[in-house]
């Protein structure tokens, strides 16, 4: 079991979060190879999958420490408890949930709050919240993210939400201390159609993407 730092360490590092809404759980084992074939092995399995927390159970047990395992679309401490049992290394909110934070800051889990408005992002992390998810960022852009991170530069931002190949790297650039990506990154057709060989070549672009951003 990675500890609190080696997590919030893989959550930046290389610095992307596939974020994967299945309809069955039995594609989560597939995805969570190729992500880590393909150099990201951090991966969130939204509450919305059927069998979500036997799903986290089952991926930690065949891949271990070789995957950093997620969940998301948390929305009670409950939910939260139950998920870290199940072997979830992180928790995502998709709204300010400062029980969850609290929840989280107890069993020493990394915790990715949701927030919108620069008062809801202050807020999550003044309540300890180790990143903030601005969420949904499509519709703000990277320049939100400028012109959120000029006055609070404290703020670790991760975008969800219009995050593809062509804007993670404007993210990045913009101040953002990593990006989540769902259907652009692991896509409905993929899941469909079970390309494995095509989720290997987007993670390793993803990384790529990110780097070149981070200027390494």
């Amino acid at each position: 079991m990675a500890t609190r730092s080696q997590t919030l360490q893989r959550l930046l590092n290389p610095g992307v979060i596939a974020v994967i809404r299945a309809d069955s759980s039995a594609q989560l084992i597939h995805v969570a190879d190729a992500l880590v074939q393909g150099g990201a092995p951090t991966m969130e399995v939204t509450m919305t999958t059927p069998n979500a927390l036997q799903v986290i159970s089952d991926v930690r047990a065949k891949f271990g420490d070789a995957i950093c395992m997620g969940v998301g679309t948390v929305l009670d401490t409950e939910t939260a408890r139950a998920a870290i049992l199940a072997g979830a290394e992180y928790v995502v909110t998709p709204t300010l949930n400062i029980e969850v934070i609290k929840l989280c800051r107890r069993y020493a889990k990394p915790i990715i709050a949701g927030a919108y408005t620069p008062t809801e992002a202050l807020t999550a992390w003044e309540s300890g919240a180790d990143f903030i998810k601005i969420f949904p960022a499509d519709q703000l852009g990277p320049t939100y993210i400028k012109a959120i991170k000029a006055p609070l530069p404290q703020l670790e931002i991760i975008p969800t939400g219009g995050v593809d190949l062509n804007t993670a790297g404007e993210f990045i650039k913009a101040g953002c201390a990593a990006v989540a990506a769902g259907s652009s990154f692991v896509s409905k057709e993929i899941l469909k159609n079970q390309d494995w060989p095509k989720l290997i070549e987007i993670a390793r672009k993803f990384v790529e993407v990110i780097a070149n951003a981070r200027g390494k």
